[in-house]
């Protein structure tokens, strides 16, 4: 298994996350020795649909992508409709792309990528209901468990996580990709 030690991973999220699309990642990155923080619009504490309460760290309008090695887009339908609302977390997510690193998106959260207009010319996966949104948007849309494209992990549901997991560990240990690009 890769190991993590020394990077930084941030998780962008609000009220409404998928439970398990959030906590499933954080357990795998803290298990490989990164150091995970919860960035969120608001501060205090964010509260999934199946009633996890997870404390926030970093107010989005306060983080900056640079200060962390990959980013973590959880779903939700209610978490990814309100975080493509927030001007700072779009800025927050877009800053990855703008710098190369990895980026992990499962179920919904594709929305906030659509937002920050990263999928252009990228292919990705995400819960199927958002395959026309993703290719209004510019990118090619593939109905797999997990896909890599140049660092953008993206998987479809919980049901997937065992691998979205797997590669979301391996895309942040290999670190900076050139295609990773806005």
């Amino acid at each position: 298994m890769t190991h993590l030690s020394g990077k930084r991973v941030a998780f962008l999220a609000t009220d409404g996350f998928e439970d398990s699309e959030l906590m499933d990642p954080w357990e795998a990155v803290i298990g490989a020795g990164a150091e995970a923080t919860m960035v969120a619009p608001q501060l205090d504490t964010i509260t999934g649909k199946n009633g996890h309460v997870h404390d926030v760290d970093v107010r989005a309008a306060e983080a900056a992508s640079e200060r962390f090695d990959a980013l973590v887009l959880p779903g939700g339908v209610v978490n990814a409709d309100a975080i493509r609302l927030d001007r700072a977390s779009i800025g927050f997510a877009r800053g990855f792309f703008d710098e190369g690193k990895p980026v992990g998106v499962i179920c919904h959260g594709a929305w906030i990528l659509i937002e920050a207009g990263v999928v252009d010319g990228r292919t990705l996966t995400s819960y199927p209901s958002l395959a026309t949104d993703l290719r209004n948007a510019g990118a090619s849309w593939v109905d797999e468990e997990v896909h890599v494209d140049q660092g953008l992990v993206s998987s479809r549901t919980p049901d997937d996580l065992p691998a979205f997991t797997a590669k979301l560990i391996e895309e942040i240990g290999e670190g900076r990709h050139a295609g990773q690009t806005a």
